[in-house]
């Protein structure tokens, strides 16, 4: 099983958010400012996936996506986000299940003793349905949120020891909310 998320790396690499502490988690974010009145697309064409699945550390190069992979990832983003915040649908579930089908990335144990995977984008997005698969079916499910932040639409999973984790990040969505409530108690006085 792959990394949950690698600690100690940035939450923001090469224009993307890695924010949720789980890579299928992560996928949803590829979608910016979901919540707005015009959301951003950042898999517009495979260039765009190829620098997601490195950036997430799932592919170590290039796995040289196509157009079909890109609309895949887009399915299966929306399919893991549909899941997490909208309920159950047996159309997220089926587009979940049937990229999870698919032939996953291998994995190897890298001369440094590191995971490394191989793949093609499409076996990526497999592995990534599968893991998403185990994430919802799993015990971690009640731990899935959505990020408290005003219009922040990132999913995350809460592995605090409290389990009260209310922000994708507290640099970002955390802080701005502290900085609200304090300015609104100043306000009060």
């Amino acid at each position: 099983m792959l990394p949950l998320a690698e600690h100690g790396s940035p939450e923001d690499r090469d224009g993307f958010r890695f924010r949720g502490g789980h890579v299928a988690l992560d996928l949803t974010a590829t979608l910016a400012a979901r919540l707005k009145d015009e959301p951003r697309e950042l898999l517009e064409k495979p260039a765009d996936l190829d620098r997601w699945l490195i950036s997430s550390g799932l592919a170590g190069g290039a796995p040289r996506a196509t157009r079909e992979d890109v609309e895949m990832a887009r399915g299966l983003r929306e399919a893991i986000y549909g899941l997490v915040s909208g309920g159950p649908s047996s159309a997220a579930r089926t587009t979940l299940n049937s990229v999870a089908a698919l032939r996953a990335a291998r994995p190897r144990l890298s001369a440094s003793g590191q995971l490394a995977m191989s793949g093609t984008a499409r076996e990526y997005l497999a592995t990534i349905a599968g893991l998403a698969i185990e994430l919802l079916g799993g015990s971690d499910r009640d731990r899935v949120r959505q990020c408290e932040g005003e219009g922040c639409a990132i999913l995350l999973l809460d592995l605090s020891r409290s389990g009260k984790r209310r922000w994708c990040s507290m640099s970002g969505c955390g802080n701005r909310a502290k900085a609200r409530s304090f300015r609104e108690r100043r306000h009060e006085d």
